[in-house]
């Protein structure tokens, strides 16, 4: 009786990852439909050209997140220049507070979280898209310092 247990057990757990597989794959749908039912509506939020999916919102609540992006982006050679010099003026900003300290830490790992709630996963782009979005987040990121 035990191994049938440990089978049913193991089919509920199958079962229960393909729902929520399905499920994250209907809100990925979803909200790629939301973002280009709002590009067509000139909605707000910064958009990457037609790529069909909205940035996540950079804002004074995000500076800690959109350093360690930053971070990221240099390190894997999507952003040089002044990125570097710009990453270290937010660092400055925000030295000591604690949930900044975790969000740079998260960007750092390619997890840019916005203010808006929206996040995204760079590790999920292509080259083509970091770069963009690597170029997004400076461009923002620079009008914080």
């Amino acid at each position: 009786m035990h191994a049938r247990s440990t089978f049913i057990a193991l089919a509920l757990l199958a079962a229960g990852i393909s729902a929520h597989a399905n499920d994250l794959f209907d809100q990925l749908k979803e909200k790629a439909g939301e973002a280009a039912s709002a590009n067509s509506q000139g909605g707000s939020g910064s958009s990457l050209g037609n790529l069909g999916f909205k940035m996540p919102a950079i804002g004074s609540s995000t500076v800690g997140n959109a350093a360690g992006v930053l971070q990221y982006c240099v390190k894997n050679n999507y952003l040089g220049g002044d990125a570097a010099s710009v990453k270290d003026k937010l660092l400055a900003k925000i030295t000591g507070q604690k949930q900044q300290e975790t969000g740079f830490a998260n960007g750092a790992k390619g997890l840019l979280k916005g203010g808006d709630g929206k996040s995204l996963n760079f590790k999920l782009l292509s080259s083509k898209v970091k770069t963009k979005a690597c170029d997004y987040v400076l461009k923002n990121a620079t009008s914080l310092i």
